[in-house]
């Protein structure tokens, strides 16, 4: 009992938090090298699949050591990458750099444009079909330790809470489950890792994590527009030289576009609305052909681990481990992280694999810390760690010029820099500078035609929530948001949300300013627990199954 509930207890030897890729990955890998073992995945989407969202261009060097037969398998991945665009943009115009000699790491060759929410759908097959318990819709609010301080296990399943606290009809208290290990692999800031690694001081030693918002839609274009294969990068406008950021625009299956927008969360601005950036770059002349004629199918959003080789935090604690997105693997020059995440995943379950086999259960698995620490994944952000500080140092022109030679330099002397290792420094909330420094945004209004209002967009990603139930969005003090934010930022909360969640409202005459959480909006992007510059936000966990429910992302 973790919080004083009566609730029955499941115990399996290995309980992993979040069905996306690092997740399934560990549990299809756990099955393979031990059938007997018996693994639960709970995921907090409806469906598999439904919170997952990225670019997405896919490096398949993490599926393919899964399953080497993964396209015999029938893998939703059947857009090989064609051709690769590089733009520099200004406000009428482009600069095509793809000519320039980029590091052979920012290739894309051998990758291919798809869905990672339905990847990850098709990883959810092989991993029930190897038996697998995977639970959708059962949100992990809670962490479970045992008496000696390790991880055994989680809360799943709470449901039935009104607003007020009693308890409903339909109450339900949850399940505990507990494992021999626990992984956690909720992605980006989840809040069991966000405590955990509080809990265990696991990032002591390294540097602040950083963020991105990535704010992605989904267009079905023409024959005369769509280019099946073609990927196109770009920065610049409609972001100033000092806010780091770039977009991505994918011709993939069936006459699909996938057009995003990325905005480094350590900007400066507080009247910068990611959103609003996003729909008006889409009317840049280099980008408006690709949609021209088209129809918008989806949208969505979410938070990007940004911080690298530098901000990765101690990954085994006491009982478990984090693996994927919740330790922050991501690629930033290439956009990539699935098949780091994946790999950490497969690491995981090797070194608990080993771990159960000589009768261990509970403690740190430094076998996966050292794993990782040897693995391609480590070259992998080691050859691109100094690109983030250096962009933010310096902007976009020079950092971004200077990132590449950086990169030139790892690739060719194996991690080497002359650099060493950039530091990060503030987090990015603490890097939101004061209202009064800048000048507010005006942004155009949407045309309904290119660019969008956040509630058509938000609508567009079927994301709903039990109405009565306590808000997940939680402030830690309600008197900040008005009384310090709306004085010191103008409240910024209302602007980098790209859902509409938060409103600053007045009464008739203009005054009386009141903080309105409109928390059925949130599609768990995670923005406002980063960037909130008091850092008064807390993201929980909703009932199991709201939020978004994305279609293919």
């Amino acid at each position: 009992m973790s919080d004083g509930v009566e609730r029955e207890a499941m115990e399996y030897d290995v309980v992993i938090v979040g069905a996306g890729p690092a997740g399934l990955s560990a549990a299809i890998r756990l099955k393979q090298l031990n059938a007997d073992l018996t693994v639960a995945v709970v995921e907090k989407g409806s469906e598999v699949g439904a919170h997952i969202l990225s670019g997405a261009v896919i490096d398949p060097k993490g599926l393919s050591e899964l399953f080497p037969d993964w396209k015999e398998r029938s893998a939703p991945l059947t857009t090989a990458v064609t051709k690769d665009r590089f733009l520099a943009l200004g406000p009428m115009g482009e600069l095509n750099i793809s000519w320039l000699p980029m590091p052979p790491l920012m290739s894309n060759h051998g990758c291919y444009i798809g869905s990672l929410a339905n990847l990850c759908r098709w990883l959810a097959e092989q991993a029930e079909a190897l038996g697998v318990e995977i639970y959708p819709g059962m949100a992990a609010s809670e962490a479970v330790y045992d008496e000696a301080g390790a991880l055994k296990g989680i809360v799943a399943g709470v449901f039935g809470i009104a607003k007020d606290g009693h308890h409903k009809g339909d109450y339900q208290p949850g399940l505990e489950l507990h494992g021999k290990y626990v992984l956690i692999a909720e992605g980006v800031r989840g809040s069991l890792a966000k405590g955990i690694i509080a809990k265990y001081e696991l990032d002591k030693t390294c540097e602040p994590q950083k963020f991105g918002i990535g704010i992605k839609e989904i267009w079905r274009v023409p024959d005369a527009v769509f280019q099946k294969g073609l990927v196109q990068h770009s920065f610049g406008w409609p972001l100033d030289n000092k806010t780091g950021g770039g977009s991505f625009l994918y011709h993939f299956d069936d006459n699909q576009v996938a057009v995003g927008y990325v905005v480094h969360l350590n900007y400066k601005n507080p009247w910068l609305s990611p959103f609003d950036e996003f729909q008006r770059f889409k009317h840049h002349p280099s980008i408006a052909p690709h949609l021209e004629g088209g129809e918008r199918i989806a949208y969505g959003a979410r938070a990007i681990t940004e911080g690298g080789y530098q901000s990765v935090p101690e990954l085994a604690f006491p009982g478990g481990a984090l693996i994927g997105c919740s330790a922050g693997f991501v690629n930033v020059p290439r956009i990539k992280g699935s098949h780091n995440a994946m790999k950490s995943g497969m690491l995981a379950a090797e070194a608990v694999v080993a771990a159960i086999a000589e009768g261990r259960s509970g403690d740190r698995l430094v076998a996966y810390q050292k794993g990782v620490e040897t693995s391609w994944i480590a070259s992998d952000l080691k050859r691109v760690r100094n690109v983030k500080p250096l962009w933010s140092k310096f902007g976009t022109v020079l950092g971004v010029l200077l990132g590449g030679i950086d990169m030139w330099c790892t690739t060719l002397l194996g991690g080497f820099s002359f650099l060493g290792s950039l530091k990060h420094g503030k987090t990015d909330a603490a890097s939101t500078g004061l209202a009064k420094d800048y000048a507010p945004i005006v942004y155009p209004r949407p045309d309904g035609k290119l660019s969008f209002d956040k509630l058509s967009s938000v609508f567009l990603s079927a994301t709903n929530h039990e109405e009565d139930q306590p808000a997940h969005l939680k402030l830690k003090d309600p008197s900040i948001p008005i009384d310090v934010n709306l004085p010191k930022y103008g409240e910024p909360a209302r602007l980098y949300c790209p859902a509409g969640v938060y409103e600053v409202l007045y009464d008739a005459a203009g005054a009386n300013p009141r903080f309105q959480i409109n928390a059925q909006n949130c599609v768990h992007c995670k923005t406002c627990d980063i960037k909130d510059p008091s850092q008064n936000i807390v993201w929980t966990t909703p009932e199991g199954g709201g939020g978004p429910n994305y279609p293919n992302m």
